[in-house]
């Protein structure tokens, strides 16, 4: 829900929009859906970023490290490069 004063302001926007003659399209991505209902949820990619090659386990990249990337990085000697996830490490353990 808009407070007054934001309301006066998408009043004031879409008046400027309407004499200038300005497309969503000109907007940049703006839709013209937006004003009539809350727009959709962002899609938020949660697929694995990194992964290490011996056992198999992955990580978002979200949040803290977790304890398998930290010692594979810090003991094991693989690099950042090597544990992500599209890395040609990778890809030849999975198979592709």
């Amino acid at each position: 829900m808009l407070t007054p004063e934001q309301e006066a302001v998408v009043r004031a926007v879409r008046k400027l929009i309407d004499f200038w003659q300005i497309s969503p399209r000109e907007l940049g991505g703006v839709r013209a859906s937006r004003a009539h209902g809350p727009s959709p949820a962002p899609v938020i990619d949660k697929s694995p970023k990194y992964r290490h090659p011996r056992s198999g386990e992955t990580w978002d990249g979200e949040g803290s490290q977790p304890p398998w990337l930290r010692e594979a990085l810090t003991r094991q000697g693989y690099t950042v490069e090597e544990l992500r996830f599209d890395s040609p490490l990778n890809r030849e353990t999975m198979g592709h």
